[in-house]
């Protein structure tokens, strides 16, 4: 598993550089993963989304949904546990995303529970994610 995810942080850093320009009349939401982490775009207003590494979307309201797998640290499970994976997806709504705006959305978990959140340009927090399932993996 964690060669997935490191060839899946790989292939994200490599991929920046070819991230096509913002179209100013859409909002664009950055996803914003960490080490250990993998998050990927998968659907917008329920249906799929071909590009896993962020959404652009017309301004008004829109429901995404991601996939973030992360690692159950073994303190959280025991001392001598290894960790344990969680692939889950999240929902995440917002009724006024505007044209030209970038958005930042970050993913976390508290132990099994995993959490999204959705930043404005400013830093405002605009939206929060519902879990949608997780698996272990």
């Amino acid at each position: 598993m964690r060669v997935l995810l490191l060839t899946t942080g790989l292939l994200t850093l490599s991929g920046c550089a070819g991230l096509p320009a913002p179209d100013p009349t859409q909002a664009w939401i950055d996803l914003d993963s960490h080490q250990d982490t993998a998050l990927q775009a998968l659907e917008v207003d329920e249906k799929a989304w071909a590009d896993r590494r962020y959404f652009e979307v017309q301004p008004g309201n829109h429901e995404l949904k991601v996939r973030y797998q992360f690692a159950v640290e073994p303190s959280n499970i025991g001392p001598d546990s290894e960790p344990l994976w969680r692939d889950c997806q999240l929902n995440v709504k917002y009724k006024d995303f505007n044209a030209g705006q970038r958005y930042q959305l970050q993913t976390g978990n508290i132990g099994f529970r995993p959490w999204a959140k959705l930043y404005d340009q400013q830093r405002n927090l605009v939206g929060t994610g519902q879990p949608a399932g997780c698996q272990r993996t």
